[in-house]
């Protein structure tokens, strides 16, 4: 979050309104009180503040649930390469209405009410009370996202997930040719899921007439997981998403689940480059816009790699190391049976491999929804101080490191953290993320 305005090119091509702040005249910082309602900052609110080359960040405050992600259920109708579940032995299990109820009626109490994500380890059309959970959370006054495969997205449900008022689906998308689609999705068809998402599309405009065509509702958006067997297909992935008109790409990395997995990273280079220097020792570079050709290609990929902090446009390639975007997002995750987790990847145990070994992860649970509230779990003053300890990221560098056989595990590190140890976390790089 900065406090720089944002200036459309053109009031034809963006109808984003420039947001100010202003400091009164006891030299207070004041925010424009949809902004500040939107993002937490009501009186009484701690936060973090970061100075940057051009700006003020302000971190969201640690108290301020943004986004919750609820797992229908982790069952499935196809098998991917890269699932979680390859690598655990955990039941299969469906969200219970009792304990959607009580999530949705702690959220249902903040102003605003929180975005909700249904996504998971599982498929969530493989719940048949999805879509109308769906619809009793936009009553609620929630923005909605799910994530499918794509797979079950029949006439019906699309119909059922428009009317309900979805804001935006996500669907993951590994391959732009069927062998290729094929080769990660086990028991799924891309001409199919292309065949889904194209009707679809056509009806978004029939149920929500033609202003869909300028502010299609709900949004598309198209997650890819890139590997050394698929990465070629990304461009062609991208034209597909321009034809069926999505509006969100996010691709993401491989967490390698297997052992197998491991030869299928494209990272290993990055890994190496998160050497623990202060960012204020790192050399920086600072890249203006230009072609990406056949004539500036060599040049800027070896600038990428040269181990500078590279900004492109004022701009960071590389992003950010060692941050949570689940801390920063003011986020939370909740499995089928009411467990509370900071984050996805502590919503279930499952091994990865880091470094050629395997990397035990341990789920962490701060508490459950049928037991005790959401709000009071959120509010908790131990997972308060466990969100403030990530935030400050105080864990060893063990996801370049990897030289001792604490990295093997999340249970402790040695830098003295207790479980959950996030040193070896590949979201909180940047390599891994979810949509």
């Amino acid at each position: 979050m900065s406090t720089t305005e944002t200036i459309p090119l053109t009031p034809a091509l963006s109808s984003k309104k420039a947001e100010w702040a202003h400091v009164d005249a006891d030299g207070r910082l004041v925010l424009p009180p949809e902004m500040a309602a939107k993002l937490g900052l009501i009186p009484g609110a701690r936060l973090r503040v970061e100075e940057t080359t051009n700006s003020l960040r302000l971190h969201r405050p640690l108290n301020h649930l943004s986004k919750v992600y609820i797992e229908p259920t982790d069952a499935c109708n196809i098998e991917c390469v890269t699932c979680f579940r390859n690598a655990w032995d955990t039941p299969m299990g469906r969200m219970s209405e009792e304990t959607y109820s009580a999530i949705l009626d702690d959220l249902a109490r903040l102003d605003p009410v929180p975005t909700l994500y249904f996504g998971g380890i599982g498929e969530p059309l493989m719940h048949r009370r999805t879509v109308e959970w769906i619809a009793r959370a936009k009553q609620a006054g929630a923005r909605v996202e799910m994530i499918t495969n794509g797979t079950l997205l029949t006439e019906k449900r699309s119909r059922e997930l428009i009317e309900a008022g979805l804001d935006l689906l996500w669907v993951s998308i590994d391959g732009a040719s069927p062998e290729s689609y094929a080769d990660v999705r086990l028991g799924a068809e891309l001409p199919t899921v292309i065949a889904n998402l194209e009707r679809f599309r056509r009806l978004r405009v029939m149920i929500n007439g033609n202003i869909s065509w300028h502010a299609p509702k709900p949004e598309l958006g198209i997650a890819f997981v890139a590997m050394r067997r698929n990465i070629a297909d990304l461009p062609a992935v991208l034209n597909l998403a321009r034809r069926l008109g999505a509006m969100h790409f996010s691709v993401s990395n491989v967490l390698p689940v297997t052992e197998d997995l491991q030869e299928e990273r494209l990272y290993t280079k990055a890994l190496r480059s998160l050497a623990y220097i202060p960012s204020s020792q790192v050399p920086r570079l600072s890249l203006p816009k230009m072609d990406f050709n056949e004539l500036t290609q060599d040049a800027l990929v070896q600038a990428f790699n040269s181990g500078f902090s590279v900004s492109y446009a004022g701009n960071s390639w590389g992003g950010a190391n060692d941050v949570c975007n689940y801390i920063e997002n003011g986020s939370m995750t909740i499995a089928w049976n009411g467990d509370i987790s900071p984050c996805w990847p502590l919503m279930h145990s499952h091994t990865s491999y880091l470094h050629g070994k395997v990397r035990h992860s341990q789920g962490h649970t701060v508490g459950n929804v049928r037991e005790r509230g959401l709000l009071a779990l959120w509010l908790d003053p131990e997972y308060v101080a466990y969100r403030e300890r990530v935030q400050s990221f105080a864990f060893p560098p063990c996801t370049f490191c990897g030289g001792c056989d604490m990295s093997e595990s999340n249970v402790e590190d040695c830098f003295g953290n207790e479980f959950p140890a996030c040193g070896g976390c590949l979201w909180a790089q940047g390599v891994v993320q979810c949509p």
